[in-house]
């Protein structure tokens, strides 16, 4: 930005431009064209004695204030906080409200809402509420729980990270659920539900959440057997 300053500077003071428009338009390309330090100068187009000139100058209190600030993270709020980390905590919480629609939105698929009536609309706010409850509650076991994911960075160094909620639940949505129909020689049916082998690395997740599968569920009550001959 000073290169092109001094540059503007000697073609007014040479007298190649004289129009006032044209010298102010050129100065606004320039300020324009170095947004991240424009507000470091002080300039003006003054008249002078052998015609309009062009001054400027670096403000040393801006640029002490620029090079305090440098790499620092700034925050402007009028949320009152005793310390600096409880100020953070609370800027901190509208993250974590932002996170929360992005989950009922995307993850969680809660959204858009179809309902005309009052009640319905309550009745699904209830589940949105109770589903993203559920996903926080998750989120806290993976972080203090689960094991760290490796996640590649651009130098090939592999660098873990915590369980996403999402990444569990994709890593647990192959297990599933199948009955075991044994017809019997009086014309009865056993039915056994039992559930899939997990893989290791599902084996991995639940005990680390320290989740345990059943080898099978209850009987189903509509099995055409007593409780006795399902269970043996």
């Amino acid at each position: 930005m000073e290169k092109a300053l001094k540059s503007l500077e000697k073609t007014i003071a040479l007298g190649r431009l004289k129009d006032r428009n044209k010298m102010e338009r050129r100065l606004g390309k320039i300020q324009a064209r170095h947004p991240s330090v424009n507000d470091l100068y002080e300039i003006s187009l003054r008249d002078a004695a052998e015609g309009v000139r062009l001054f400027w100058q670096m403000q040393e209190d801006r640029k002490r204030w620029r090079d305090a600030r440098e790499g620092a993270y700034l925050l402007r709020t009028n949320l009152q906080a005793d310390t600096a980390e409880e100020l953070r905590s609370k800027y901190m919480q509208l993250t974590e409200a932002e996170a929360s629609f992005r989950a009922l939105k995307s993850e969680l698929s809660i959204r858009p809402l179809f309902h005309q009536l009052e009640p319905r609309v309550k009745a699904q706010v209830l589940v949105a509420f109770l589903g993203y409850a559920l996903w926080v509650t998750l989120k806290h076991l993976l972080k203090r729980r689960a094991p760290m994911e490796p996640k590649p960075t651009a130098s090939g160094v592999e660098n873990a990270q915590p369980f996403s909620p999402m990444r569990a639940l994709a890593l647990l949505s192959t297990l599933q659920s199948a009955d075991i129909v044994l017809p019997t020689t009086d014309g009865r049916e056993i039915r056994l539900r039992r559930i899939t082998e997990p893989t290791a690395e599902q084996k991995s997740l639940l005990q680390q959440l320290r989740l345990s599968l059943p080898d099978r569920f209850e009987r189903n009550r509509e099995c055409s057997v007593d409780p006795v001959t399902a269970l043996n």
